[in-house]
């Protein structure tokens, strides 16, 4: 307790009415003194629970030392009860006017200075419990928000860890088990888990895991002993009984386990069950489509790596030799419909690069089609022309929601000579003795049906090379395309001879952090 009063007979008094009751009693004799016992107790992370503060001070009124604690964040909360020989009504209104809980008229029976210390206690309590509840919702909301918008199922179990550790103040794991038996595990920001790797320990919990949440719907909240719980969970060299909160998605094959060092009955908040249940059931729901994406993703890449032929696979071409790269997008990013083909035909060698418009499976399957349409069509005609119109009417046939970029290009290496037919697609980069120019070749995308212009065509000479991307390589959020493609222009420009080089400065280059696929074929006479 703080009593604030001038007068060293009325501190005394007061002093000893509240130490009968058991509370520990500083005084201060002004307003100034007053505040600085406040700050010293602040400072050794101390705080006072009740200040009585005598109205006539010598420094400040009673109710200005009032406003002043109550205006600090610090001492917001502090309850303040007046008190004062000479009670006029306004004296009462000005109390509570500047914040204070109580006013008191002395000398007053010691039984009612007791009595208004409880009551101001109890509100400060319950106004106290009340502001901790709404710090814990918004650490809640914020954890599920941020849980959320994960971008995949490391971030989202990294997410729901940090926010487990807020909102119990103790370390956290969070494993989130996929219903391929995949384990991703989630740790705090700046937190690393001490566990020694020979010891299967997630192997351990995720069997416990499974036991628990089988047959079950809903969250379950079980207290496993330290026994049973691997060591260095939590705290080195520490075993800790381990609270567990487990939440099962819909899916039947995805569970979340939300693991924290199980409280004391001391340290116990019945709270905390009840938000970890949320989190965790927040958690769960979230990951499900994470882990429904990661399946997707890897069929698509599965596809697009299986019928994409490998650089050491591609065949031999008639006096032309070939490089091709192809990167996926990165893990946040959805798998796109990128694609090359390099194919010997009596004409000479038929080569392309293009790109499905969309990131999904569908874009990958129709990927796949195309490919195979290409090589059957080529067989009867390998004109560039003639096999966009073909490719195109396709499309429309089997895929009138979809629509692709393309450019093919046939080179007739005993000629020089090099037929190209674009729709909508990046045009090919003709690059010579530090030069590097885009060659004139335009055209509508595939699957709108629109009438086609000529292939544009033009000589090869020996020593120059060609060069097909597609638009992952460049395309950035908020740069315009022009800019994008001057700037790989110059830079294919000024890359060292050879193939391969050229091809490796490119991705050294643009490729660093994109969010789409990029494919890549360039070529030269041999």
């Amino acid at each position: 307790m703080l009593v604030v009063d001038d007068v060293a007979a009325s501190r005394y008094a007061m002093g000893a009415v509240l130490r009968r009751a058991g509370h520990r009693v500083v005084d201060a004799a002004s307003g100034r003194d007053a505040l600085r016992e406040v700050d010293v107790r602040l400072s050794e992370g101390d705080r006072f629970d009740v200040a009585l503060v005598d109205v006539g001070l010598p420094d400040m009124s009673g109710f200005e030392l009032c406003r002043r604690l109550k205006a600090a964040p610090r001492t917001a909360t502090l309850p303040v009860v007046h008190f004062s020989a000479a009670v006029a009504p306004l004296d009462r209104c000005k109390g509570l006017d500047a914040g204070g809980e109580a006013y008191l008229t002395v000398p007053a029976d010691p039984m009612e200075i007791q009595a208004v210390v409880r009551a101001a206690l109890r509100g400060a309590r319950k106004r106290g419990d009340a502001e901790q509840a709404a710090r814990r919702l918004a650490l809640l909301t914020e954890a599920i928000v941020t849980v959320q918008s994960a971008r995949d199922v490391q971030e989202l179990a990294d997410a729901a860890a940090e926010g487990a550790a807020r909102l119990t103040g103790t370390p956290a794991v969070v494993l989130v088990v996929g219903s391929q038996g995949r384990v991703y595990r989630g740790l705090p920001r700046g937190r690393a888990l001490v566990v020694p790797p020979d010891e299967g320990a997630d192997g351990t919990v995720v069997r416990l895991v499974n036991r628990l949440v089988e047959g079950r719907a809903g969250t379950r909240n079980v207290v496993v002993p330290a026994a049973l719980w691997p060591p260095g969970y939590f705290r080195r060299g520490v075993r800790d009984d381990a609270r567990l909160v487990l939440a099962p998605a819909r899916d039947g094959g995805t569970s979340v386990c939300l693991a924290t060092p199980a409280p004391s009955v001391h340290d116990l908040d019945p709270g905390d069950d009840d938000l970890l249940a949320r989190l965790a059931q927040a958690t769960a729901l979230a990951a499900e489509p994470l882990l429904m994406y990661q399946i997707e993703r890897h069929v698509a890449l599965t596809l697009q790596h299986s019928f994409l032929p490998r650089p050491d696979t591609l065949p031999k071409l008639p006096g032309v030799d070939v490089e091709v790269r192809y990167v996926p997008a990165s893990m946040e990013a959805e798998i796109g419909g990128d694609f090359y083909a390099a194919l010997s035909t009596d004409a000479g060698a038929l080569v392309a690069v293009g790109d499905v418009v969309g990131h999904s499976l569908d874009a990958a399957t129709v990927m796949v089609e195309l490919r195979h349409a290409l090589r059957a069509y080529c067989i009867e005609d390998s004109d560039p022309g003639v096999l966009a119109a073909r490719l195109d009417h396709m499309l429309q046939r089997y895929h009138p929601e979809l629509t692709a970029t393309l450019c093919l290009m046939l080179v007739d290496a005993d000629a020089g000579r090099v037929r190209v037919a674009n729709a909508g697609h990046i045009p090919p980069l003709l690059i010579g003795d530090g030069t590097a120019e885009y060659v004139d070749a335009a055209g509508p995308l595939l699957g709108l049906g629109l009438p086609r212009p000529e292939p544009a065509e033009f000589r090869l000479a020996a020593g120059q090379r060609l060069l097909m991307v597609t638009d992952g390589l460049i395309e950035t959020r908020g740069t315009d395309l022009a800019v994008s493609l001057g700037r790989l222009r110059q830079a294919a420009a000024g890359a060292p001879e050879g193939l391969d080089t050229l091809c490796d400065l490119l991705l050294g280059c643009f490729a660093d952090g994109r969010e789409d696929d990029i494919a890549m074929l360039a070529l030269q006479l041999r």
